[in-house]
């Protein structure tokens, strides 16, 4: 009886062995297939699928850099992306305490109209938010795409369920004893606690703010000015799409996005573990 037993575990592991590997490499096949594709021409993309690198990447490169300035739009994206997710994150995790750890008249109303936000698509408000930096002569800058780190829902949201459960209202009370201000509590006990919570909710508005076109083709005028996402656009013709090109552009654009990936997940792993040693 126990061989047999032992036998159907090790049949079920394996199983979910070999479907975990599937589903990895049902994952790592379009970043593989753009990452070959980079390095092919145009004709060889149109007439077949390629899983062999080819010998245009030098010549991919020369085009791409030709057409459009990449390195400066990738580098007015990393501006915009890092200084919206530093204001959002920060922001939206102190307001979240505040809306955690203060009781306040209108609290749970004020959280319920924030909760609100959350259900209308940006999209929508994008004509009066035109108009709006029209107005305060905002058009055509940075700030324009930045100022909206300041109001976000879905950072409030999450950061407040996790200090509900994560920060116990002891902790706070044995600060203030200790005679720390409300500021000071926030930035040097709160905070730290809840890094593993603030840096996923980091990866998540870094790839969304990276990765936005419609604001940015709205909003900014200058081609010096253009996000990398505006400018992959630009390489899309209307009669004709040199997709070695454009498959470039992409890989390019995915590089930051997975370096801050392995940033945040290294901040998550080491606050966990520090958790795990305190606890």
């Amino acid at each position: 009886m126990a061989g047999k037993r032992k036998e159907k575990v090790k049949t079920k592991l394996t199983l979910t062995y070999l479907f975990l590997i599937f589903l990895a490499v049902i994952s790592i096949l379009p970043f593989y297939s753009m990452i070959i594709g980079c390095t092919h021409d145009n004709a060889a993309l149109a007439t077949s699928f390629q899983l062999v690198p080819g010998k245009y990447l030098a010549a991919n490169f020369e085009r791409l850099n030709s057409n459009v300035n990449i390195f400066r739009g990738i580098l007015n994206s990393l501006f915009i992306a890092v200084l919206y997710t530093a204001i959002s994150t920060y922001v939206g995790a102190l307001t979240a305490y505040g809306f955690a750890k203060y009781r306040f008249r209108g609290n749970r109303v004020l959280f319920w109209i924030v909760l609100g936000t959350m259900m209308l698509p940006g999209q929508l408000g994008i004509i009066g938010y035109f108009q709006l930096m029209n107005d305060i002569h905002l058009l055509d800058h940075f700030a324009a795409l930045i100022l909206p780190s300041f109001a976000t829902p879905v950072m409030v949201y999450w950061n407040r369920q996790y200090i509900d459960a994560y920060v116990p209202d002891e902790l706070i009370e044995s600060a203030r004893v200790d005679g720390c201000g409300e500021l000071k509590i926030f930035n040097k006990i709160i905070f730290p606690v809840i890094i593993p919570g603030v840096a996923t909710q980091a990866i998540f508005t870094f790839v969304q703010s990276w990765n936005t076109y419609v604001q940015p083709s709205i909003l900014l005028f200058s081609q010096d000015k253009f996000t990398l996402p505006v400018l992959v656009q630009q390489m899309q013709g209307v009669y004709k799409t040199d997709y070695g090109v454009v498959y470039l552009g992409v890989t390019l654009s995915v590089i930051p996005i997975l370096i801050m990936f392995m940033f945040c997940s290294k901040k998550i792993l080491e606050s966990s573990m520090a958790g795990a040693v305190k606890g």
